[in-house]
């Protein structure tokens, strides 16, 4: 089992033709069955109480007419936002910290792309033999040796997951190679973007040196979402649903396919990240548009209570999220 948030390891194609982004159209998605999953309550109580404490027959009513409109979400911390104001729609536990797993990556390419020169060419680090094999972390299928651009590493870092390909940008944008400044930097970016429940202890979202080192809540992770959708080269790269590398004399051929599910059946879908290890379980954040409006939110663990629903579950928990917040 694989403990970053992955549905299947990278593509790694040998005798590839020349190519760069795959645009593929939106298909539409088999039906799945899932259990029973609990409905969610507002965020607030917009039903208050009597002066006796005991809320009046309306007031019961209103309540219980705001709860059955909204989304039933299975993931225990969630929270849904308007993107370009970041007003709270609605949310669950949303202040709470939790490991998010790969999502952890969004940051790790925010850093990367502020700091500039994606066209600087890298060579892949032959650390990334033993950071992957002790976790038994998804991969780019990246090679010791490769020489790629920072550009091209980002695809391979946020479409199949590469921890490979988080641990050559940790080195190469890290001061003198060193990861740990390179863990500066992302926490450094976290404060200065007002994350105050965000912590990173590895560049991967991979548990090291424990299970809840690397944290963030899902209000944070909206924000930071926010952000990082601000920039176009990120923007363009997690919209991407399938990235080539032609081979050259520097490096094999891959290919890379996003495992973010919402990009190839929910119309408007337009990133972001997928995420998974034992304690996060299966989280996603999301962003969508239509008739010109952005929603942006995130889920948690969705696989609570069911652990074999896989990914689907926080795929599924994000469409009812969002169809919900464009129905509005």
């Amino acid at each position: 089992m694989r403990i970053t948030g992955r549905l299947a390891t990278s593509t790694v194609a040998a005798g590839l033709v020349a190519g760069l982004i795959v645009a593929v159209a939106p298909t539409a998605r088999a039906a799945t069955s899932e259990g029973t999953r609990p409905t969610a309550t507002a965020s607030k109580d917009s039903a208050g109480k009597n002066t006796a404490g005991q809320r009046t027959a309306g007031q019961n009513a209103a309540a219980k007419n705001a709860a059955s409109k909204a989304p039933a979400v299975r993931a225990p911390w969630a929270e849904l936002a308007n993107e370009a104001t970041g007003a709270d729609l609605w949310s669950r536990g949303s202040t709470s910290e939790q490991p998010m797993g790969s999502i952890t990556k969004i940051m790790t390419a925010y850093v990367v792309i502020e700091a500039g020169n994606l066209n600087r060419v890298i060579t892949v680090p032959k650390g990334i033999i033993a950071y992957d094999k002790k976790y038994n972390a998804s991969t780019a299928g990246l090679a010791p040796g490769e020489k790629l651009t920072a550009q091209q590493l980002l695809y391979g870092l946020l479409l199949p997951s590469g921890c490979d390909a988080a641990y050559a940008l940790a080195a190469a944008y890290g001061k003198d190679g060193r990861l740990t400044d390179f863990l500066a930097q992302m926490n450094a970016t976290a404060r200065k973007l007002g994350l105050t429940k965000t912590h990173f202890s590895d560049f991967s979202g991979l548990p090291d040196p424990g299970e809840r080192t690397t944290y963030s809540t899902a209000r944070d992770l909206v924000t930071l979402g926010r952000d990082a959708m601000r920039l176009a080269a990120f923007r363009q790269v997690v919209g991407t649903r399938t990235y080539r590398v032609p081979p050259t004399s520097h490096n094999d051929p891959h290919v890379w396919t996003n495992l973010n599910s919402l990009l190839a059946h929910y119309a408007g879908a337009t990133g972001i990240k997928t995420g998974w290890t034992t304690a996060a379980g299966n989280c996603l954040l999301f962003a969508a548009t239509r008739r010109g409006k952005e929603l942006i939110g995130v889920v948690l663990d969705s696989s609570k209570p069911d652990t074999t629903a896989g990914m689907n579950a926080a795929a599924t928990d994000a469409e009812a999220m969002l169809n919900w917040g464009f129905s509005k």
